[in-house]
């Protein structure tokens, strides 16, 4: 299982970011194909990139809901918000896991050989802010000049964009780079911080900064799949705990909101404790129980 999700993220991290003619037109790709969202994190600005940040594509319907009004929602923001919570609401965080480019990065960054250490658990909390105040609050108040509210996460946050987007940009066009300023800069210092952190703590924007993944884990109890616990064959080695790279342990918490359904606590529980399985709607009050 390992293998074939290194396979999987592979192929999406390079297939979704594919455009190679950029050195010789546009040096972002604009066709029809920018119209669907990627799944995972993925800058809307990489040259190479096919698709849209889905990040990005909420900030942008939410700074503009204020123009519109009440019955004239627009289809495009509204489309982009059903589509990840359809994602979320059938596989939870698994995008984050399987299909997601930049949580691909981490995890190659993760085996670069140096000390390990675990994060602190609290820490998971702040992703929820960064969804609630540079996704939601800040693009609806937070206004330019002209009265329009911008992509802050984007602008401020997501080392990403950096990654993918800024830095392939800068050295395309070398005169982009007297326009740099505080945003640039600020940017950089974060995805060094993020870089340096991920070679020491698996993941460690997913699992603290990543707005997308906090949306994803809202539905992580309701969701088509699920992780399955068999309590009586658990021994209790902590090889699932050890193996996570999102710091679950699943003898405790089933359905946690951390989990990004990798699935390599399958590979390494020995003992069959551990499974993935649909959900099972519980039935009614005053309904019978299904018999097993």
């Amino acid at each position: 299982m390992v293998a074939l999700r290194w396979l999987i993220q592979t192929v999406i991290a390079l297939g979704t970011n594919a455009y190679l003619l950029f050195p010789w037109g546009s040096v972002i790709y604009q066709g029809p194909l920018k119209a669907i969202c990627h799944p995972g994190l993925n800058c809307y600005s990489c040259p190479g990139a096919l698709l849209s940040c889905p990040v990005g594509a909420v900030q942008n319907f939410i700074a503009g809901l204020r123009y519109y009004t009440p019955g004239s929602m627009p289809h495009l923001g509204a489309m982009v918000v059903g589509y990840l919570g359809f994602i979320g609401t059938i596989v939870g965080r698994l995008p984050c896991g399987w299909l997601c480019p930049f949580g691909f990065i981490q995890d190659l960054l993760h085996k670069v050989p140096v000390p390990k250490f675990n994060l602190w658990t609290p820490l998971r909390w702040v992703k929820y802010g960064v969804l609630a105040i540079m996704v939601i609050l800040m693009p609806f108040f937070l206004l330019d000049q002209y009265g329009i509210g911008q992509p802050w996460f984007c602008k401020l946050l997501c080392p990403a964009g950096t990654l993918l987007g800024a830095l392939p940009l800068v050295s395309l066009k070398p005169q982009l780079w007297t326009t740099l300023g505080f945003f640039f800069w600020n940017k950089i210092t974060i995805l060094t911080t993020i870089v340096i952190l991920a070679m020491f703590i698996s993941r460690p924007f997913c699992r603290i900064l990543c707005p997308l993944g906090a949306f994803y884990s809202l539905f992580t109890r309701m969701t088509l799949v699920q992780l399955d616990f068999v309590e009586g064959n658990c021994v209790q080695c902590k090889a699932c705990v050890r193996t996570c790279p999102t710091g679950v342990k699943p003898y405790l918490e089933q359905d946690s909101r951390e989990c990004i359904m990798c699935m390599r606590c399958l590979d390494a529980c020995h003992f069959r404790a551990l499974g993935f399985s649909l959900r099972h709607t519980p039935p009614l009050a005053g309904e019978p129980h299904p018999h097993p």
